[in-house]
């Protein structure tokens, strides 16, 4: 049974960065490929994405991300989230909170690299935890 998961940008940079083919990141962004994980998104999350894997400093190809963000929206959820009145340390990371909070009933899960930016809930988690959380529902 697929999972959804809203996926932080950061783990989407960090994967295409890594040369590392068992990186944690890459199996995550693999599992979207593979259907096994559902992406959960927001306009505001599909406008970072777009942003942030543009710039220039990442040399990413225009192939690579044109097709991770094409399959995102193909086979992932657009979630128009329910503000919440939750303050987070950096109020960017708000759309993707307000996301996950938005589908709990479908045991969805924020994959983060930065911990420290989001509330300790058990439904935000690194990209380690969500492959360990994917690997025991199997």
């Amino acid at each position: 049974m697929p999972c959804y998961a809203v996926i932080d940008t950061n783990v989407l940079v960090s994967a295409l960065l890594s040369s590392h083919d068992n990186a944690a990141t890459v199996l995550v962004v693999e599992k979207l490929f593979s259907g096994e994980v559902i992406p959960l998104f927001s306009d505001e999350i599909l406008k970072e994405y777009n942003e942030v894997l543009r710039r220039a400093k990442f040399h990413f190809s225009e192939t690579a991300v044109s097709m991770l963000l094409r399959t995102i929206e193909k086979y992932g959820e657009r979630v128009v989230p329910t503000p919440t009145d939750e303050l987070l340390p950096d109020m960017k990371d708000i759309p993707f909170y307000e996301v996950v909070v938005e589908k709990q009933e479908d045991d969805a899960y924020l994959v983060t690299g930065n911990m420290k930016h989001f509330p300790m809930k058990p439904f935000i988690v690194t990209a380690k935890e969500f492959l360990d959380i994917l690997n025991t529902a199997k």
